[in-house]
């Protein structure tokens, strides 16, 4: 007895209530197993592969990739428990009751279904589930039914005769050479080259979901580019070659056409008034992470009075202790120790002695809750947009492992591979926006944290040390903090021993 079940979006926790559809793990006519990731998203924290609670035959698809889905809405239609002697465009009949019960399809057909499992084999699937959740099943082998063959399949008693629809043509090579966005004549003399590839039927070697997106923008067909990365991987800047060399293409047949339309002595101009017209302005949509943070900021300065107080602070000997640090040579050394780490565990011991600011106001019961445990979430700039990765209980960590963890979450947010919950549940965040090459800033607070420390770049410049004027390694320090929690007495006090700490370390070590 065959049922078309269908399966959507399921919620994905931490309160996000759409994604983006990133990429199709699976096609319709796909024989897919129960837990089986069936499609990519990415949502305003990150990118997941959602897996299907059902296993059977897929029948349909919704959404393109690149399109925007609400939680609860529908993504594809499974087909479960096909009916007997369906047919597969392979030598083998995938057997749909063992997909259903979590395994993967064995290579003949069985009449009968096994009688383990009876909650699965009533349900039709493990419910709605994320990747790491649910039966664990393996991967099934992906089999695509051929749909004239479904066509054919005689109906049996009782059961439901499934149709898969119809999948779309293989592009063919003339017509992806005259696809839009992608040059075929001659460019500009000024324009870089794009390496152009033989179109593939492999995965394209692209890594970054905003490289994908730009690309889907502006037409430009990523199986044609070679990539100028490692291993022939596609970065922007080959995809902005292609769209300035698509754009040049374009213009110079536009002046072409004008020239050949024109009476004669009239300039191309004067024939078409509109090309000297100024150019329409880009809408940028508020979405993904860019809408995440701009949602956040938004209710940061709606909600909360802040305030900001900064100081110059001479880092010299906090440069030396780090170097001393990272000098040590043998089995004992440990990992290399960051700046970003140092002023971490300075401002857990900060915290440690100004507990005010490692709290978060309640609005509703008009109460401040003072937080037991410091999780630092720190600023950190990738392609998707600025992200906050947070490291846990960084009270109990030292220098080396507040470093070592930093480093891992900085390289998950650079492959974008940051789960919800490593960018959630932070109590206060270190901002180092001194690797951009400036000085100072005020912050905005990430709700609903009530401070954040911000930190400057670290440069020689002149400074009274011991009563003479010398060239010292100077950075300045700004504290942006939520003047519900504490006032401005409570505030200094936190920004002037974070201060002392990095002019003499050996402050720290004393309060240790």
């Amino acid at each position: 007895m065959a049922r078309v079940l269908e399966f959507k979006l399921p919620d994905l926790g931490e309160g996000l209530t759409e994604a983006e559809i990133v990429r199709w793990l699976v096609e319709v006519g796909d024989v897919v197993a129960i837990d089986q990731p069936v499609v990519e998203v990415e949502t305003a924290k990150a990118m997941v592969e959602v897996p299907c609670p059902y296993g059977g035959v897929v029948t349909a698809r919704f959404g393109e990739e690149g399109t925007e889905l609400p939680v609860g809405a529908p993504l594809l239609t499974v087909a479960v428990g096909a009916p007997e002697g369906l047919e597969t465009s392979g030598p083998v009949t995938p057997d749909l009751s063992g997909a259903r019960n979590g395994s993967a399809p064995s290579g003949s057909a069985s009449p009968s279904s096994s009688s383990g499992s009876s909650a699965t084999e009533s349900s039709g699937g493990s419910g709605n589930v994320l990747v790491g959740y649910g039966t664990g099943a393996p991967a099934a082998r992906r089999r695509r039914i051929r749909p004239d063959r479904l066509d054919r399949t005689p109906t049996l008693s009782g059961a439901l005769t499934v149709e898969a629809p119809v999948p779309e043509a293989p592009v063919s090579e003339a017509a992806v050479s005259e696809a839009p966005g992608v040059p075929v004549t001659e460019a500009s003399s000024t324009a870089t080259p794009v390496s152009v590839a033989p179109v593939s039927d492999g995965p394209v070697p692209v890594v970054s979901p905003l490289v994908r997106r730009l690309a889907r923008q502006h037409d430009i067909d990523l199986r044609r580019l070679t990539g100028s990365g490692p291993d022939g991987l596609i970065l922007r800047a080959d995809v902005d070659r292609a769209i300035r060399q698509a754009e040049e293409t374009g213009e110079a047949k536009t002046r072409t056409a004008q020239a050949a339309a024109a009476p004669t002595g009239t300039s191309p101009a004067a024939a078409s008034p509109a090309a000297s017209a100024a150019p329409a302005a880009e809408r940028i949509p508020l979405r993904g992470v860019r809408g995440a943070v701009a949602d956040k900021l938004s209710r940061s300065r709606t909600e909360i009075p802040d305030a900001t107080c900064w100081v110059d602070a001479d880092a010299t000997e906090l440069m030396a202790v780090r170097a001393a640090m990272n000098a040590a040579t043998g089995p004992s050394a440990g990992p290399k120790v960051s700046v970003l780490a140092l002023l971490a565990r300075i401002c857990t011991a900060a915290l440690a002695r100004f507990p005010e600011l490692n709290s978060t106001v309640d609005t509703e019961a008009r109460e401040i809750v003072r937080l037991p445990g410091v999780h630092l979430g720190f600023a950190a700039q990738t392609e998707r947009g600025l992200v906050v990765p947070v490291v846990r209980d960084a009270h109990t960590r030292n220098a080396e492992s507040i470093g070592a963890e930093i480093a891992r979450l900085t390289e998950l947010a650079r492959t974008g591979k940051l789960s919800p919950a490593q960018l959630t549940g932070g109590t206060f965040t270190l901002n180092n926006y001194g690797v951009f090459g400036v000085d100072g800033s005020t912050p905005i607070i990430n709700h609903p944290e009530a401070a954040m420390l911000g930190v400057g770049r670290i440069m020689p410049k002149p400074w009274v040390h011991q009563g003479e004027l010398a060239v010292r390694q100077v950075v300045q320090l700004s504290l942006t903090f939520d003047h519900r929690v504490c006032d401005g007495g409570t505030a200094g006090g936190f920004l002037r021993y974070v201060a002392d700490c990095v002019e003499q370390p050996a402050v720290l070590l004393r309060t240790l």
